[in-house]
């Protein structure tokens, strides 16, 4: 009877394993262009009016716009830049431009890296949105960190989307049985 639950432990520490080497691979070969979640990004002159930024970021439902001059992307920014920058400043929210306020040259990465790229700058950097540029500097899209959570939601759907609708639910608190 103990070799049986030592095995039948073995199998489930086992298959742990696999799940983790599954999710692994997945998140180190997979390039972030092939990420499903992933939208066309907007895009706007370094001319346009803080105002307009704003808008533009909540009419499209994005948290950065990137800040494109010649087809060559300039700077980005982002709805932190709104709370840090902009929020409680007094600014004149039409006649301050974007350019003044914008993240000047951001790190990038292309379609062709791996979400492993992306995750390792957003923690190092501590960023929610990298920029994707072309190999001549275009702005071609973003990652945000939605879209890598989507696409763990998606390698382990019964995992995460199974659950409880507390953590709270999991444990009973009544007694049961007569």
């Amino acid at each position: 009877m103990d070799e049986h639950i030592i095995l039948e432990e073995q199998a489930i520490a086992e298959e742990r394993a696999l799940e983790l080497a599954r999710m692994g691979t997945a998140i180190t070969t997979k390039a972030i262009g092939d990420l499903p979640s992933l939208k066309t990004p907007v895009c706007i002159p370094p001319s346009v009016s803080i105002r307009e930024a704003i808008e533009q970021m909540k009419s499209n439902r994005v948290g950065c716009v990137l800040i494109e001059e010649k087809n060559r992307l300039v700077g980005v920014f982002t709805e932190r830049d709104v709370l840090n920058r902009v929020t409680g400043q007094g600014l004149d929210l039409d006649r301050v431009k974007v350019s003044e306020l914008m993240t000047q040259d951001p790190e990038c990465l292309t379609l062709d890296d791996g979400v492993a790229y992306a995750l390792n700058k957003m923690n190092v950097g501590g960023f929610r949105h990298i920029p994707l540029v072309d190999d001549v500097g275009k702005p071609v899209g973003v990652v945000a960190m939605r879209n890598i959570v989507d696409y763990i939601v998606h390698l382990f759907p019964e995992e995460v989307l199974n659950q409880p609708p507390s953590p709270n639910h999991t444990i009973s608190r009544a007694r049961e049985g007569a």
